[in-house]
């Protein structure tokens, strides 16, 4: 795709990988797709952190009411199993030792601690959130209906594809394991805020510039 543009449509995603944060904040308009059908096991509903034994993925258990053909924005999150206490601890675990964890984890919290309905909702309170400590003025925006190609819009939906493999080279940056497994990259936005603090949006821009 050649043409040039300031717009580009990204998958929800939860707490989605640096990758996902580097490009979204290039554009001046991002739209989030809430009409494509959930695919399983892909950044929509899972995120990946760096734990004591290395990489960790986790992921929020959901409700197809419609089955496969069930739109994102009607994907309902399932609380049969508590994976908000797993979620919320495996985060403890992970960076309580990381320079930054005790200034954002009251920001995080709350959303291990009450419930969401919608998958999308989840995501999407998350996102904003993210832009809020990454100090990013961004509008999102939402097309009405589903298009395999929206017109002068850039398409980053498959980023949140987990199976997608890339060649993606990102600049390396201190991680409370890192002794232990070395760097590992593209990670949720978690892990560079928990690192890297105020620095992180500094850190997403370089990767832009490169």
């Amino acid at each position: 795709m050649s043409f040039v543009t300031d717009t580009a449509v990204f998958s929800t995603a939860y707490l989605a990988p640096i990758e996902y944060f580097i490009n979204i904040i290039k554009y001046d308009k991002i739209y989030i797709e809430k009409n494509e059908n959930f695919i399983k096991q892909t950044f929509r509903n899972r995120f990946s952190i760096y734990s004591s034994n290395g990489l960790l993925s986790l992921t929020v258990p959901v409700k197809k009411i419609n089955g496969n053909h069930t739109l994102i924005k009607d994907i309902k999150i399932s609380y049969d199993t508590p994976w908000q206490q797993i979620h919320w601890k495996s985060l403890i675990s992970a960076y309580n030792a990381s320079p930054y964890f005790q200034y954002y984890k009251y920001d995080f919290e709350p959303f291990y601690n009450n419930k969401f309905n919608f998958l999308f909702d989840f995501n999407l309170q998350l996102l904003k959130l993210v832009f809020k400590l990454l100090n990013v003025e961004k509008e999102i925006l939402f097309f009405e209906k589903f298009e395999k190609n929206y017109p002068n819009t850039f398409d980053l939906r498959h980023i949140t594809n987990s199976k997608l493999k890339r060649d993606f080279q990102i600049q390396e940056y201190p991680q409370v394991f890192d002794d232990k497994y070395g760097f590992i990259p593209n990670l949720s936005i978690v892990d560079l805020l928990f690192n890297e603090g105020p620095n992180a949006l500094n850190y997403l821009q370089e990767q832009v510039r490169n």
